[in-house]
């Protein structure tokens, strides 16, 4: 499952990102602010419509991302 498709309120481990073809540097941005395989991600807010833009949190930091940031990130689920 991809960020874009988890339920607000909820956290869920990044397992790996998947940038679009030829363009390694987004999935390198989303790295370095901290988007790393293990991390807990929580969704804290979505957009209208439930599409982006997304807050979540990782770590200590909050950020906004666009839908298409979201989808390249890919997360398991955690048990609440």
């Amino acid at each position: 499952m991809n960020l874009d498709e988890v339920e607000v309120g909820r956290t869920s481990l990044v397992k790996k990102i998947m940038p679009p073809k030829g363009r390694s540097d987004l999935g390198g941005q989303l790295e370095d602010i901290g988007f790393l395989p293990g991390e807990c991600v929580t969704v804290l807010k979505k957009g209208l419509f439930k599409g982006g833009p997304f807050l979540v949190r990782i770590g200590a930091s909050t950020f906004a991302l666009r839908q298409s940031e979201a989808q390249m990130i890919e997360v398991d689920s955690l048990m609440s």
